[in-house]
């Protein structure tokens, strides 16, 4: 049994970008949902489906890649850890790389990118780290 399902999620996708697999399985929730389609959003993966098989569902995500053949993921970071988590304000998480990367935050309107989160002017428990 996994106990932190967004850091297992980042590390597939991770592993599965460096061996430049097509699409790789993640087990569901609603909050690694919310945050494939951020990233879907956001242009760092292709696509993501939810698919039941025999009452257990996970989600299958369909990585991108450039021209030549490299992912378009650099980096990917859990920050907040259940051992350790770390809540930022608006100001905090207003950019993220010089605006290449994004922060996803979970709030209490959501799960949202950095810039939205700004935008509304909520803070929250950082998750991750994407460029």
């Amino acid at each position: 049994m996994v106990n932190d399902l967004i850091a297992d999620s980042l590390t597939r996708i991770r592993n599965a970008s460096m061996r430049r697999l097509e699409v790789t399985t993640l087990m569901y929730s609603k909050i690694v949902e919310a945050i494939m389609k951020i990233f879907q959003e956001k242009g760092y993966i292709e696509s993501y489906k939810v698919v039941e098989n025999e009452g257990k569902k996970s989600i299958n995500v369909v990585l991108k890649y450039d021209d030549n053949g490299r992912s378009v993921i650099n980096e990917i970071k859990r920050i907040s850890k259940p051992g350790r988590r770390i809540y930022q304000g608006k100001e905090a998480i207003k950019r993220f790389k010089n605006g290449y990367g994004t922060i996803v935050v979970s709030t209490s309107q959501g799960v949202l990118p950095n810039d939205e989160a700004y935008k509304r002017g909520i803070g929250g428990e950082v998750l991750c780290s994407i460029w």
